[in-house]
């Protein structure tokens, strides 16, 4: 009796081993389901734009595509002053090109050239962002694309960008000698940095193991990307180029990374504090402000002159 006993035993706690077993891998499988979702979620934000029409816009805008390494890219062109500098408008995270266009129009209106366009995951864009990796690249790409136009100096550029926008900026700005000048505002050392600053604004912080298999998932999905340097190993090579960094006080993360960005960097640089990290979130009188501080350092730095004899 006692050999039928043990077998009801060790059947029963086979029978408790395996359910033991199916809740952690059903727990296991939860996690990560959670965890790809949080990585989609950030790597694909929710963001509005495509409503308005080029045609609709003050400024006579054109239309221009670019190819970008994952296909094409469209952008809004604002014509100035014929061969004059080119500033490129590089809007933030869950943002959009529609969202900066009266930062297009401040530039516009002291004559320089304006480009803007949506970022991957972002506005029409169906593709997905990578937090800054490819968004370099795309800058990148706008400005090669920008340099076969005849109606430009296609030897000074200068770009602001917010957050996303910023990182993509000051990035390409270290690797194309043509940008003269550069404004960043609430910039990040690495595009895993505003990632976990996503998942520390989100309810994944609340399951410690779910918020680092997303991290985990975050580094696979920018894998190719691994060997692009921090912004400040970029940033260090930008000596001679003037550069404005901006802090806004309601982000204390971005304003502590722009900080310490700014302190890395080479001179030229210089600083300005503001309340809000959101250009769309400013009242009126603080996007005047803001836009006049960002077209003075432009016209102090990017002169609106033009090529003699075109």
């Amino acid at each position: 009796m006692g050999f039928f006993s043990d077998l009801r035993d060790s059947g029963r706690l086979a029978q408790i081993l395996t359910a033991a077993g199916l809740i952690v891998l059903f727990a296991l499988l939860a996690l990560l389901a959670i965890a790809g979702l949080q990585v989609y979620n950030v790597v694909s934000p929710s963001t509005s734009g495509g409503a308005l029409r080029p045609e609709d816009l003050l400024g006579r805008p054109v239309v221009m595509s670019f190819a970008v390494p994952n296909g094409t890219a469209e952008g809004w062109f604002f014509p100035g002053l014929r061969t004059a500098p080119t500033v490129l408008v590089c809007h933030g995270y869950q943002s959009n090109r529609e969202e900066v266009l009266t930062i297009v129009t401040a530039f516009q209106e002291h004559q320089y050239n304006v480009f803007v366009f949506d970022f991957s995951g972002h506005g029409r864009s169906k593709r997905f962002s990578t937090l800054g990796f490819q968004e370099t690249r795309e800058v990148l790409a706008a400005i090669r694309a920008l340099s076969d136009r005849t109606d430009i100096d296609k030897t000074r550029f200068g770009i602001w960008g917010n957050s996303l926008g910023a990182y993509a900026a000051l990035s390409a700005a270290a690797q194309d000698r043509r940008v003269r000048a550069v404004a960043v505002d609430s910039a990040y050392e690495r595009p895993l940095d505003f990632y976990n600053l996503q998942i520390s604004n989100s309810s994944l912080k609340s399951f410690p193991l779910a918020g680092m298999l997303s991290r985990w998932g975050f580094r696979l999905f920018t894998f190719s990307y691994r060997k692009d340097p921090t912004l400040s190993e970029q940033a260090a090579k930008l000596g001679g180029v003037p550069k404005l960094y901006i802090q806004a006080n309601d982000n204390r993360a971005l304003a502590e990374s722009t900080l310490q960005l700014f302190l890395k960097s080479p001179e030229p640089r210089e600083q300005l504090i503001v309340q809000k990290s959101r250009y769309s979130e400013m009242l009126d009188e603080e996007k005047r402000n803001y836009e006049n501080q960002l077209v003075r350092f432009f016209l102090v730095n990017l002169p609106v002159t033009v090529v003699a004899g075109r």
